[in-house]
């Protein structure tokens, strides 16, 4: 699911071209996911290096994800 996840997010982003010419691109529903670059291409590429960064770190702290198109994350609990 997570690749699906991914993917699901990347369509949910939004970018603009901020007053410096560069381009600023978020995921809105995601807390946090946002990325700033010269060209658009990079500005896609440092949001999915963002949001893959946000996904292991919210796996490893066991955060609840937000739904996007019907599509879930959950982190793995150990049973005790």
């Amino acid at each position: 699911m997570l690749i699906p996840y991914i993917h699901c997010a990347m369509r949910q982003a939004h970018y603009e071209i901020l007053e410096d010419r560069t381009y600023y691109g978020e995921i809105p529903c995601l807390d946090g996911v946002f990325a700033n670059a010269k060209t658009l291409e990079e500005c896609r590429e440092q949001l999915m290096e963002v949001l893959e960064g946000w996904i292991i770190l919210g796996l490893r702290l066991g955060h609840d994800f937000p739904e996007i198109d019907g599509i879930r994350l959950a982190a793995a609990t150990e049973n005790a």
